[in-house]
């Protein structure tokens, strides 16, 4: 089963430095525990403070082995020179945005990981350039620091778009938790993506399922 951890540095206690400090932290300790993407989601930084943080991240990853794959929820060139394995590519992506990405990590020498996140059928059926589908939400969608929660479209949507996406995995993203994953899996996800999910502990629990 996939591990796919999304960052979300504003939902850490501490100043900012703190909150930088323990992403990387964390991102050691997802790597070190077999967690295969981590997504650097943090739109509010400006590129720069971007990219030095998905660097720190992606040195961290690379310091403690393993096969984890970091991708930046942000611009293809900020994922290139942060050394990111790719990019993560939000649901409104224009047509060709994959194939830009991928284009700009072949003139460097490299292949591009490019996930996409997808909230329909639909969605799904347009995202034949992914490597990867982020499908949200399942359960419950959070947002924000004000826990503002939206319903999520049920296991019967999830394992429609599992279908429509085949060949390409699809990680169910919204609520998941320890107790709901199997019910992700048996509707055809590859694995599960989260923020929350991976602030703590209760990941390491998905290991042994």
């Amino acid at each position: 089963m996939l591990l796919y951890a999304i960052t979300g540095r504003r939902l850490s206690p501490g100043d900012e430095q703190e909150r930088r400090d323990r992403l990387v932290s964390l991102a050691s300790e997802w790597a070190r525990g077999g967690v295969e993407y981590i997504q650097v989601r943090e739109k509010d930084l400006a590129p720069a403070e971007l990219l030095a943080l998905a660097r720190r991240i992606v040195a961290a990853v690379r310091m403690a082995g393993g096969a984890t794959r970091v991708l930046v929820n942000g611009p293809a060139e900020v994922a290139l020179e942060a050394g990111a394995d790719g990019v993560h590519l939000p649901g409104s992506a224009l047509a060709g945005e994959a194939d830009g990405a991928r284009e700009m990590y072949r003139r460097s020498g490299r292949e591009a990981v490019v996930s996409r996140a997808c909230h329909s059928v639909e969605e799904v059926l347009a995202a034949r350039d992914a490597s990867l589908i982020v499908f949200a939400p399942v359960f419950e969608k959070v947002i924000g620091l004000e826990n503002e929660a939206y319903q999520g479209v049920g296991l019967g949507i999830l394992s429609e778009a599992c279908r429509a996406a085949a060949p390409i995995p699809v990680v169910a993203l919204g609520g998941v938790t320890s107790e709901n994953v199997t019910g992700c899996v048996a509707a055809g996800a590859a694995g599960v993506a989260g923020i929350r999910l991976f602030l703590w502990e209760e990941w390491r629990a998905l290991r042994s399922l």
